[in-house]
């Protein structure tokens, strides 16, 4: 009755203060895993990171302008399948998602001027929705402008089914705004995270004039597992991994998150 007394009292321990690798399974302490930019210590697995992380991670002082929040999600299909679109989008508007699945920021990176679009996969997946859409657009019009570089990082699952066709036609709304950035020679750097797929990857996160790729990142249209059911075939191993894609020619550099930074600052120091 006494080890159930003790049992039932609450624990002091803060809660989220340690967390089990998702590729090791070890469990690390919270403020280590942040001190190693949320790298795992002990196997190197690169854990998910929000996009606010991330432009903390890249931009100088953490500091940074937020643009185009205004733009946000709409449901011009009444879209509903286990629960309306719009409630979804509610839903995750009242738990602080306020920026849809990107966020864009301007800032500095290693003292250089640049506007960064980070993808945010808490919001649906990361999926490409005409809001995500009409925010990276402007983000290229804005370096067209300026004649600031662009980088995008990229996390995402692909298109935003609930949004059909609209959210289809966001891979070629982008891509021509790219095609405008290549005339007017200004930088593109494309980092590929884990999972980057679907319309995603099949438009602006491979049109970088670099595309850099975080290590064991999952990047490709389909998943492995329907790719192997569609062909009946058994995939290479590491196939659709940044490694994998590095060694066949689809990116060009596989870049550990620590370096990250130093390596986009090289890159767009060559750029220029």
């Amino acid at each position: 009755m006494v080890w159930f007394r003790r049992a039932g009292r609450e624990s002091r321990v803060p809660e989220g203060l340690w967390v089990k690798c998702e590729g090791c399974r070890e469990i690390l302490y919270r403020k280590e895993l942040e001190a190693s930019l949320y790298v795992c210590p002990k196997c190197g697995h690169h854990h998910r990171v929000s996009a606010r992380v991330r432009l903390s991670q890249l931009l100088d002082g953490g500091n940074w302008k937020e643009l185009f929040a205004g733009v946000s999600s709409a449901d011009p299909l009444g879209f509903v399948d286990s629960k309306p679109y719009a409630e979804r989008v509610k839903a995750l508007r009242e738990r602080g998602a306020r920026h849809d699945a990107v966020l864009v920021a301007q800032g500095k990176l290693d003292g250089i001027r640049l506007i960064v679009a980070a993808m945010e996969y808490s919001f649906m997946g990361g999926s490409m929705g005409a809001a995500v859409g009409e925010k990276i657009t402007r983000a290229i019009e804005r370096c067209l402008k300026s004649s600031y570089p662009l980088v995008i990082v990229s996390c995402s699952g692909g298109a935003r089914m609930q949004e059909g066709i609209l959210s289809l036609m966001q891979m070629a709304k982008i891509s021509a705004a790219l095609a405008r950035l290549h005339q007017a020679k200004i930088p593109y750097i494309s980092v590929l995270t884990d999972p980057t797929t679907g319309g995603v990857t099949a438009s602006y996160a491979m049109l970088g004039d670099l595309n850099i790729a975080e290590p064991g990142a999952l990047v490709g249209f389909a998943g492995p597992r329907v790719i192997e059911q569609t062909i009946r075939q058994k995939l290479p191993e590491g196939f659709q991994r940044a490694e994998f894609l590095l060694e066949h020619g689809m990116v060009d550099l596989v870049v550990p998150r620590q370096e990250l930074k130093e390596t986009i600052a090289r890159c767009l120091n060559h750029l220029t």
